[in-house]
């Protein structure tokens, strides 16, 4: 299964399950994750203006990153561009730029259901493709009205007939979980896509039900990145064969990188810098530490295909090898 639009192939046409234990998340990473969420909130309320930049940059990121997964080719350049000058881009079609103004409101929507304590449900879930899909689809807000083949897929997405009904009981699965909020999220992201209860819009909507779910817990947005598109897919499919430990991975090293970039503004210690300069006089190469960011071994975060990281991180790191 892909978690495009309109690809996803769930295990069966009976109700989808949701497997997979916490355990299946590292370790490391989701210990990291717990610390770094109680150190944020020791440091709530930031600045308005700092807390204003880091939404904003949270935001175009986003809407760049789960446009583009779906095949939109806006540049990120060219979707700040779109959603804060109103510029129509030469070559690109009105769909494209519709998308992305699309998706910028759907976001401030679940930025304010997030504000409001709203739940999952099956009709914040119908508002929010309402106005993901508005002069895209005849039949935003509304569920399929067709059975769905998938070209090349051994499954089918259930009937459309069972699609209400389904829809119905993951979100109230995901409102009696008794599973820690990464992995509730991301389950609730991959029971959408199983699902697809939509003609069109499955994966963007899944993505903002996951930052509304997040938020409304005092987690902080994510955004999935266009360069991880295979892995998210991959993850996707493991999840429908009945292994959901990879994608519940997968989130939570998205949470993670969150969690990094908002702490990160605080400065000091906790600034991100490239690696290469975080290497200087530790003894390590830069090499070695890029590997330790991308296996997870230490907060990092992608920045313009160049991984950065804090001393702090990096201290951290170092000390839990003494032990």
């Amino acid at each position: 299964m892909t978690a495009t639009d309109t690809k996803t192939v769930p295990r069966t046409d009976s109700k989808p399950k949701i497997a997979g234990k916490r355990k299946a998340v590292s370790d490391l990473i989701f210990s990291r994750i717990e610390e770094n969420k109680k150190r944020l909130d020791g440091q709530r309320p930031l600045s308005p203006d700092t807390l204003s930049a880091l939404h904003k940059e949270m935001r175009l990121l986003h809407i760049y990153n789960s446009n583009a997964i779906e095949g939109n080719t806006l540049t990120l350049s060219e979707t700040k561009l779109v959603l804060e000058e109103g510029v129509t881009v030469g070559g690109k079609s009105l769909k494209e730029h519709l998308e992305a103004k699309n998706t910028a409101e759907a976001y401030d929507l679940v930025r304010s259901m997030a504000e409001g304590k709203r739940k999952v449900t099956p009709e914040t879930i119908l508002e929010i493709h309402e106005v993901v899909t508005h002069g895209i689809l005849v039949d935003a807000g509304r569920y399929r009205t067709a059975n769905v083949r998938i070209t090349g897929a051994v499954n089918s997405p259930p009937a459309f007939l069972k699609v209400p009904s389904l829809v119905a009981e993951l979100a109230a699965r995901v409102q009696d979980s008794k599973d820690d909020v990464v992995t509730t999220a991301a389950k609730l992201h991959h029971g959408l896509v199983e699902i697809h209860p939509f003609a069109d819009g499955n994966g963007r909507v899944a993505r903002l039900m996951t930052n509304l779910y997040l938020m409304s817990r005092g987690y902080l947005p994510i955004a999935l990145r266009k360069k991880d598109r295979m892995r998210y897919y991959e993850a996707l499919r493991k999840a429908d064969a009945g292994n959901v430990a990879p994608f519940i991975d997968f989130i939570a090293r998205a949470i993670d990188e969150s969690l990094t970039f908002y702490l990160s503004a605080a400065g000091g210690r906790d600034e991100l810098i490239p690696v290469s300069e975080l290497a200087e006089g530790t003894g390590y190469s830069a090499e070695y530490i890029s590997l330790l960011a991308r296996r997870g071994r230490m907060d990092a975060v992608k920045i313009n295909n160049k991984w950065h990281s804090s001393k702090k991180s990096l201290e951290h790191y170092l000390a839990s090898r003494m032990k």
